[in-house]
């Protein structure tokens, strides 16, 4: 099982590419017989001499290094996810990049207890296995350091996720979490955290199945580390101590193409503080727009317009957890909420989580609003150092239109201090997307289910957020 978020490629394809430098080796030493790319052994291109190849052109040395770097870079379109062999999902129950899937089912059946291997996985030489006490505030400490160092980069390494403590107790505590599902490596000699990844249970419908199911997210092994193949090794054994407990089936997302993603969804942005958007690089100003112009373009509305506009209280969850429950019928995959886990993930808590409803005069609740806290470090900034994020949860509109609805949203949001808002167009967001002014983002986001073949889903019918 895979992670939950858009992870530094090199995390999945470290199996991949050592794999490709034992052909690449192979292949050099006269093995395989394949015809390829000679390769030196950093990775650069061997370029023959003269006597190999009189005729050899720059435009065939160019040619030649494209061919090696798609091996070599994580696929972020399909097309480049078929040229691809994944050594190491080639071996896990997913479905194959070209695979035609018809049916709705289990990939591969339920195992015995007995045939589910009893000890862990074999980590390297110089590392082991410790399973993480989120309620110890040194060793909540070290995840939150370990992931705020090593974790989710943009492709330009500019801005880097910065999960704070007690948002990483909210999304990896919620009811029926375990702590052994919190898996940690640490160095045996210093005690040093180098890598986590983690699950929770979470109950998803699948088309018209009901499924029970874990979330799998942040895995992260620390960048001095990604040459040692640990990824893989966590994504094992996470999966085998969730099979110890009579559960098969995964969900995670990622912002790079793996065998095979049931649905693809894109991020849009919308400016709240577009002057440091522009200062730090996050966005920049359109052509013929002046920083007066962009300021007045992405200006809000000082407080709320809908009428019974207000917070949520957590005396609304039983009304609320219906509201949403029902709403989420319309989708292919969503997650069916239980109350308990409804407070959980919904009651309001400054930094983490807001959520918001739409309440008529007789006490009726229409709609609901919810946005999760996000900042990411500004990496190389010499003014700012963060960015401040919502990122839209779960949504309902019945009775206010999207827009008014979502308008609202993002005047809280622009009052709570957020930077940016931002949503993925899954759902029914498309709805308020472009009148909102959200701008389209450049990165993909991939859906995943481990253990499970279904065909695969348009972003208008995704009903699942991951933090």
């Amino acid at each position: 099982m895979e992670d939950s978020k858009t992870l530094p490629a090199n995390e999945y394809e470290n199996d991949h590419e050592d794999q490709q430098k034992k052909k690449n080796k192979k292949k050099r030493d006269g093995g395989d017989g394949d015809q390829s790319v000679p390769t030196l052994a950093d990775g650069l291109v061997s370029v023959p001499n003269s006597s190999d190849a009189p005729n050899l052109s720059l435009k065939d040395i160019k040619k030649a290094m494209e061919v090696l770097n798609l091996h070599q870079k994580p696929a972020k379109t399909t097309e480049e996810a078929l040229s691809k062999s994944y050594q190491f999902w080639s071996t896990q129950p997913v479905p194959k990049m070209d695979e035609k899937i018809n049916c709705n089912e289990p990939i591969e059946q339920p195992k015995a207890p007995e045939e589910i291997r009893a000890e862990p996985y074999t980590l390297p030489d110089g590392f082991q296995w410790d399973t993480l006490n989120l309620n110890e505030p040194l060793v909540l400490k070290e995840l939150y350091t370990l992931l705020n160092e090593n974790y989710v980069e943009d492709d330009d390494c500019m801005f880097r996720f910065d999960y704070q403590t007690e948002f990483l107790k909210w999304a990896l505590q919620p009811p029926g979490w375990r702590m052994e599902w919190h898996c940690g490596v640490r160095v045996v000699k210093s005690g040093r955290l180098v890598g986590f990844i983690s699950a929770i249970p979470a109950h998803l419908r699948i088309y018209e199945h009901v499924q029970t199911v874990v979330e799998i997210n942040f895995l992260c092994v620390h960048k001095k580390l990604r040459a040692k193949r640990v990824a893989p090794v966590l994504i094992r054994e996470i999966t085998r101590r969730v099979n110890l407990t009579g559960i098969f089936q995964g969900v995670y997302t990622a912002g790079i193409v793996l065998p095979k993603p049931v649905a693809t969804c894109r991020y849009w942005h919308r400016s709240l503080n577009p002057k440091k958007l522009i200062d730090i690089k996050f966005s920049h100003l359109s052509r013929n727009m002046t920083m007066q112009r962009t300021l007045k373009l992405f200006k809000l509305p000082d407080a709320p317009r809908t009428p019974g506009f207000r917070k949520m209280d957590i005396a609304d969850s039983t009304k609320v957890v219906k509201l949403l429950n029902d709403y989420l019928k319309k989708f292919d995959l969503a997650p069916v909420f239980e109350e308990e886990e409804f407070k959980h993930w919904f009651s309001p808590q400054g930094g983490i989580i807001d959520s918001f409803v739409v309440e008529t005069p007789e006490g009726v609740i229409t709609d609901f609003v919810s946005y999760y806290t996000l900042p990411s470090t500004v990496v190389y900034h010499p003014v700012h150092k963060a960015l401040k994020a919502a990122y839209s949860f779960y949504n309902v509109s019945t009775e206010t239109p999207w827009i008014d609805l979502m308008l609202d949203a993002l005047i809280t949001a622009k009052n709570s201090g957020f930077d940016v808002f931002n949503a993925l167009d899954l759902m029914e967001n498309k709805e308020f997307l472009e009148p909102l002014k959200f701008g389209i983002g450049d990165g993909n986001l991939q859906y995943y289910l481990y253990n499970w073949r279904c065909p695969g889903m348009t972003p208008n019918r995704i009903g699942l957020v991951l933090q």
